[in-house]
């Protein structure tokens, strides 16, 4: 298919503007479509600017100022076209073009503002910074920096502007530690406080409010004051931020080592010498596979997680207006707090006895204190979520709920005992969902007189953070209670994913093998330093020792052997994770192994070097994935990547999982051919 721009045009009107002499010419951004589909600049859009701006200086402005359609200022370059880039010069054309048309308003006799009315990323916060000066807007949903996550450095003046705006720690805090951190995005208000813009002003009115601010300053009536930027300490934040990155990443991510190194040109180069290393800096990025690794990526989380596959019409699905949570222990009050707050329906919860009870219910309240106290909150809606929140022994106050979700231990026989009694209690069109991590939701509902409103909703732990919710289809769920799952995880803001009941389903399914592979070359005798460190060309977000410390080696050895029941021949029991399991000790302090515990282990006298069990994980997940294809448990390989992306962190430079297995040829070598198609997440 032949790649074809959405072209943003730049609208220039000139406006009136009370106590100057004369007009205003102000340029909107705007592609035509609602904000929906954001402005973007590809190579139309950057001509349409720059014609945009001529026009502008020809009729001599007072000022000259940018600003975006409803909601959206603009999001940056077209990312949907570098797929398309097929040689090194073309995409040197295409930084210097972006240059040159932004160096514009740097460069402008006329004073030129950017009035940054809402989401401002990549490309469109960099054509923010050329301009003298900027207002924000309070509504503006997003502003960053995102290009080290896709494989890119900010390649239109942004490692040279930002730096000497805000000083060099936040700088690279913004174009490095916020994109590898979930993608990080700024609020309004920390942009202004970092100094990125100069004046924030309410939405309501935000136009006309900085039409007359920056007529303020043109008639000198309004001074904008920058702190000046202390480089005394340039080299030492940098130095910092490189081992950082070392210790996390171990160089996997190339795009983040060479932000570093323009971020220190910044220092001391002139803007041209700066600008003409980012070009020769996305020139060398765009040709890289780590680069369509990460527009995979992007294009899994910012298009396939919002259209699920495989999930019925939403009209089919029911109203919830009321939800029970069977359970208040720490997880049923995380997932008590998200429906409160996304729903704002009433919740309740119950549990065996009235302490517990109280405990989950002062959990729930406690945290919303907390996001008060954040300000992320504010007085009046914490007070509607303190009333929405309940609790009781009684499960009887579940008889008028739409949605009981179980939160109870993991273990079947107690799910299928809270189900009988819940259904002679529920109203008969209740949707039931359990917060199962692995157990079958069709022999959890079996014995049920309608298993057919029985769903799997796999939340991740912290439920508020993990974008990613498994909604597990069991075998006789049926259309209407899944498109009320679906419709339900949409509400809470949760990326969904159909799942078939199938043991662990995606995640867990491929973490426990992924970390069974580690745990056995440790009792094959591998050192324990050696198999954590196994993955580290990766550059995955934790090691596996500190990953099996988060999960829990309980919590790892009980999955585990539920896996184990199901494919015994891939899925061994470990006797040295039952010793760490049954200890209850942690494994690591202060991120080093504790030797008392290591000194638990009994180990054969086979250990494996650190390539021989990356290898043999690599393997391992090339080989469980192409079953869990061939059995159906997700729709396409897109779906595995996605889970792994959204569920466990896995890195937009990897594209999930299934790109990295075909670049390395690990999925060829295990199962006979790629997961993708060439071209796909990789060069063509």
């Amino acid at each position: 298919m032949t790649y074809q721009e959405v072209v943003t045009k730049s609208l220039l009107r000139l406006v009136n503007v009370p106590g100057l002499d004369k007009p205003a010419a102000l340029i909107t951004l705007d592609n035509g479509f609602d904000h929906k589909k954001p402005n973007t600049l590809g190579t139309e859009g950057l001509a349409s600017l720059d014609a945009a701006i001529t026009s502008a200086l020809d009729a001599s402005p007072a000022f000259i100022a940018v600003t975006g359609k409803p909601y959206i200022f603009c999001v940056g370059a077209d990312v949907t076209g570098l797929p398309t880039i097929t040689g090194r010069e073309q995409a040197l054309l295409i930084g210097r073009e972006g240059h040159r048309v932004f160096a514009r308003l740097k460069d402008s006799t006329v004073p030129t503002f950017a009035f940054v009315n809402g989401a401002a990323m990549g490309g469109g916060l960099e054509l923010a910074l050329h301009c003298h000066y900027r207002t924000l807007s309070g509504g503006a949903a997003a502003l960053a920096l995102p290009e080290v996550l896709l494989g890119l450095v900010p390649g239109w003046g942004g490692t040279q502007l930002l730096p000497n705006l805000i000083g060099i720690a936040p700088a690279a805090q913004v174009i490095i530690q916020n994109p590898l951190t979930q993608n990080k995005m700024l609020k309004p208000a920390q942009a202004a406080e970092l100094g990125i813009a100069d004046v924030l002003l309410e939405p309501a009115d935000f136009l006309e409010r900085s039409l007359e601010w920056a007529a303020g300053v043109v008639r000198g009536e309004v001074t904008v004051t920058r702190p000046e930027v202390d480089k005394d300490m340039w080299d030492g934040v940098l130095f910092f931020a490189k081992k950082t990155l070392d210790d996390r990443l171990h160089g996997a991510v190339p795009s983040a080592n060479r932000a570093l190194e323009l971020l220190g040109m910044a220092r001391d180069a002139d803007f041209a010498t700066g600008t003409a290393a980012e070009d020769e800096a996305l020139a060398d990025l765009v040709m890289r596979e780590e680069l369509r690794s990460g527009l995979y990526a992007f294009d899994l989380v910012q298009r396939r997680a919002k259209r699920p596959a495989g999930a019925p019409a939403p009209a089919l699905a029911r109203d919830v207006t009321k939800v029970g949570l069977v359970g208040a222990g720490l997880m049923a009050g995380q997932i008590a707090l998200l429906f409160a707050r996304r729903l704002e329906v009433p919740v309740v919860l119950t549990d065996l006895d009235q302490a517990r009870v109280d405990k989950g219910v002062a959990y729930v309240h406690g945290e919303i204190d907390k996001l008060v106290a954040k300000r992320r909150l504010d007085a009046g809606k914490a007070a509607k979520l303190h009333g929405l929140i309940s609790g009781s022994v009684d499960k009887g106050v579940f008889a008028d709920a739409d949605l009981v979700v179980e939160a109870v231990f993991e273990d079947l026989g107690v799910k299928k005992q809270v189900w009988a009694e819940l259904e002679k209690i529920v109203k008969p069109e209740a949707v039931l969902a359990t917060n199962t991590s692995s157990l079958s939701v069709t022999a959890m509902a079996a014995d049920l007189e309608h298993p057919e409103r029985v769903v799997g909703f796999h939340f991740f732990n912290p439920v508020a953070v993990m974008p990613l919710l498994e909604i597990i289809r069991g075998e006789r769920t049926d259309d209407a209670t899944l498109a009320t799952a679906f419709a339900v995880g949409k509400e809470l803001k949760k990326s969904c994913v159909l799942v078939k009941d199938a043991p662990a389903f995606v995640v867990n399914r491929l973490l426990t093998r992924f970390l069974g592979e580690i745990f056995a070359a440790v009792d094959e005798g591998t050192p324990l330093d050696v198999a954590n460190e196994a993955l580290d060309p990766l550059g995955l977000p934790m090691r596996p020792l500190p990953l099996l410390q988060l999960v829990g080696p309980a919590v790892a050895y009980h999955v585990g052997g539920i896996l184990h029941g199901a494919f015994p021949d891939r899925f061994p029991v470990s006797e040295n994770l039952k010793r760490l399991a049954e200890s209850g000790r942690p494994l690591l302090v202060d991120d080093e192994v504790d030797k008392e515990v290591a000194g638990l282990l009994v180990v054969g006298d086979r250990p494996s070097t650190a390539e021989q069990v990356r290898q043999r994980a690599l393997e391992a997940l090339a080989q469980e994935t192409r079953l869990m294809l061939d059995e159906g448990v997700v729709a396409e390989p897109q779906d595995i990547d996605l889970c792994l992306i959204l569920g466990s962190g896995w890195p937009f430079h990897l594209g999930g999982i299934t790109p990295y297995l075909d670049r390395t040829g690990t999925s060829e070598r295990v199962t006979g051919r790629r997961f993708l198609p060439r071209g796909v997440a990789s060069l063509p």
